[in-house]
């Protein structure tokens, strides 16, 4: 009877090895698609803050960052002219505080809404113009002012609004 337990038991696992042996699972991810031979030069604009509210900070931070991002993950030269093979701008268009939670009487949790509309244009390939937003939410204390919680996640929103835009640019997602 052990010795049934055992053959079984070994041809299981046999089985097992052989089948997970030639069983393959290809995964991959491009963060990248691949920018046509022909596209050499890239200009970032200034961004604009046409927002109500203005934080003095915020459009230069993004522009600055989306610069040193392209640099750092494309072959793309960065230039200053007209005819620029990628020409990149846009505007901040909402910044907003929103009141999320309420807890008794009060706030609880407030939101940041912030709306980036950016304006890509490429050259070469008018095709591929295009305008779109980009949206992202920051839930914060209602107890800190708004200034107190722009100190604390004004890195996260310009490094989520610089990722957000390279992606819409830059991406096969």
């Amino acid at each position: 009877m052990r010795l049934n337990t055992n053959i079984k038991l070994i041809s299981l696992l046999g089985f097992l090895f052989f089948t997970f042996s030639f069983a393959t699972c290809k995964y991959s991810t491009k963060d990248v698609s691949p920018i046509p031979p022909e596209v050499k030069t890239f200009r970032v604009n200034y961004f604009e803050n046409k927002a109500r509210y203005v934080n003095p900070q915020l459009t230069p931070a993004i522009t600055e960052k989306l610069k040193q991002k392209i640099i750092g993950q494309t072959r793309l030269r960065q230039t200053n002219n007209d005819d620029a093979h990628y020409d990149i701008s846009g505007y901040l268009s909402d910044y907003s505080e929103t009141t999320t939670g309420i807890s008794g009487q009060s706030a609880s949790t407030n939101r940041l809404n912030v709306t980036f509309h950016l304006i890509f244009k490429n050259n070469l390939d008018h095709t591929k113009d295009m305008e779109t937003d980009v949206t992202s939410n920051y839930d914060f204390s209602a107890q800190l002012t708004l200034p107190q919680a722009e100190s604390q996640l004004g890195d996260q929103i310009v490094k989520n609004v610089t990722d957000a835009i390279f992606n819409k640019i830059f991406s096969n997602w």
